[in-house]
């Protein structure tokens, strides 16, 4: 059990990284590359566990929002993926839809369905 425990991490953010940084996107912290790797992790748990492990993580790691600007965009953009990994029909069709959100993302959108970063000036070029 301990085991399994500490592969599905594992597995959830090696296949994560490898997408990352395949995707090559500016803003590693706070920016499009940030947002693509919160909502594509977020959707890779759903769908190969369930919606509601996400809510339950981003509850615990964003603790929603809280007034940072940083941890409300990175909650809002989970649970997006958490939607797209909970519909998709296949793995190949879920990082599909993700890389779509992405691309039809913006800076502070409020849309619960749009995927979402801060202002350039805000970006960092860290990869975590």
């Amino acid at each position: 059990m301990a085991l399994l425990a500490g592969a599905y991490p594992a597995f959830v953010l090696g296949a994560t990284y490898v997408q990352f940084f395949r995707a090559e996107l500016p803003g590693g912290r706070n920016g499009p590359a940030d947002a693509y790797r919160h909502s594509l992790a977020s959707a890779i748990v759903a769908y190969t566990l369930s919606p509601r492990f996400v809510d339950w993580v981003t509850d615990v790691m964003e603790r929603g929002g809280n007034g940072n600007a940083a941890r409300a965009m990175d909650a809002h953009n989970n649970l997006i993926g958490a939607r797209i990994g909970a519909a998709a029909r296949s793995w190949a069709g879920m990082q599909e839809a993700v890389r779509e959100a992405v691309r039809n993302g913006d800076i502070d959108a409020t849309d619960p369905d749009r995927i979402t970063w801060l202002p350039p000036e805000r970006w960092q070029n860290r990869l975590y």
